[in-house]
């Protein structure tokens, strides 16, 4: 049955991918495409850490981390016995995210997310994935956490 979680992943890998290419194939990186009054499409390479940050440490330090988290998550989604669906996203997001920093040198986004003039910085597949899995595993533990408890009571 864990192959179904290394699908899921794989699946994600392949809807980042797909949609990346068609960013950069097909979006100016100088034009936004409006989508709806709160979401545009836009081609923006991040050479940093998430929101930009960290762009000075280099692609080569965050192959690096990407790679340790990959090992983390093969693990969690071999030995895990709870949720492994957080962590099968997780790891499609992450090998997304590290299959553009070998490739080109830093990640695609271009999903832009905006209310008026503040915009959330763009992101792509990969980040969502890697956030929903994020939530996924919190909201486990917090449901493992509440059990403990009251078995406790």
């Amino acid at each position: 049955m864990k192959s179904v979680y290394f699908f899921i992943a794989f699946l994600v890998v392949l809807l980042d991918q797909t949609t990346k290419y068609l960013a950069r194939s097909f979006i100016d990186p100088s034009v936004a495409i409006g989508v709806l009054p709160f979401l545009q499409l836009v081609s923006f390479r991040n050479e940093g850490a998430a929101f930009g940050l960290f762009r000075g440490l280099g692609n080569e330090i965050f192959i690096i981390i990407f790679l340790a988290a990959i090992t983390l998550l093969l693990y969690l989604l071999i030995t895990g016995r709870e949720d492994r669906f957080g962590p099968s996203l997780m790891l499609g997001g992450a090998a997304g995210n590290l299959t553009d920093r070998i490739f080109f040198g830093g990640v695609t986004d271009f999903i832009d997310v905006f209310v008026g003039r503040l915009h959330w910085p763009a992101f792509n597949i990969a980040d969502s994935a890697l956030t929903i899995g994020i939530i996924s595993m919190l909201l486990m533990q917090l449901k493992q956490s509440g059990r403990s408890i009251k078995e406790e009571l």
